[in-house]
């Protein structure tokens, strides 16, 4: 039987780096368990500094990202973004799902469409959250946007952490075990623990420790995202090491 090889696309902010690390680091694991292999292939479209402006002129940009990887023959596609997507409206990422899954439909390379945002909200239903306490790299502003945006889909924030570091590049560079302390700050009278509500911010070491600690799933944006492109993609959503999410449960 010949094994199956799956190409995962995403469209990333330029001056992201965590989220090409982490999905792959995730998927590779996978392939330790499982037959099926994975390739990687991203857009990028230009963002500097986590602004509301900014973000929003990096949204406009992922159409012709989504038509890039549409010529490459993605068999997913994953907009690593999460708080662009959510400073655009309350359940924006319904929207810009459906908007990019039609550029790749255009392309003649039509690819179901995830996006960070929408994944850490459905994977944090699928794990049947009502409260959550969460860590943001971001702004205060940033962050009380993301909570309104989780809210607004009928999960309470209970807690959150703004480590409040505005360049973009500064939040790729922090320590991927950071969570695994700084999380102990947080309330943990909750159903669901968010390691970082950020595609950015390096988290993924972090995560079994955090659950291990506490006995609460835990999740983080690349491990919701990468759960939810397994799920489109039809396969078992089982990489192991990684929180519940991926415990190949749900």
């Amino acid at each position: 039987m010949q094994q199956q090889t799956f190409r995962i696309g995403q469209i990333v902010p330029s001056s992201n780096t965590t989220m090409e690390t982490e999905i792959p680091a995730v998927l590779r694991a996978r392939e330790l368990v499982e037959p099926e292999r994975f390739t990687f292939h991203s857009s990028r479209m230009r963002m500097q500094k986590v602004t509301k402006e900014e973000l929003e002129a990096m949204d406009r940009d992922s159409d012709r990202c989504a038509l890039e990887l549409a010529d490459a023959r993605v068999d997913v596609l994953g907009y690593a973004c999460l708080v662009a997507i959510m400073s655009m409206g309350k359940g924006y990422h319904r929207v810009s799902e459906e908007r990019l899954h039609g550029r790749t439909v255009e392309a003649g390379g039509p690819a179901p469409v995830v996006t960070s945002a929408g994944a850490l909200v459905d994977g944090l239903k699928v794990l049947g959250a009502k409260k959550v306490s969460i860590l943001t790299p971001y702004m205060k502003p940033l962050t009380r946007l993301v909570i309104d945006y989780i809210e607004h889909e009928g999960i309470e924030v209970v807690d959150s952490i703004s480590l409040e570091i505005p360049d973009n590049l500064e939040v790729g560079r922090q320590d991927p075990l950071a969570p695994a302390e700084i999380t102990k700050r947080l309330n943990t009278n909750v159903d669901v623990i968010v390691a970082s509500a950020c595609v950015q911010m390096p988290s993924l070491a972090s995560v079994q420790m955090i659950e291990d600690r506490t006995g609460l799933p835990v999740v983080s944006s690349s491990v919701s995202t990468t759960f939810m492109m397994l799920k489109k993609l039809g396969l078992k959503t089982w990489s192991p090491g990684f929180g519940s999410l991926l415990s190949g449960k749900y």
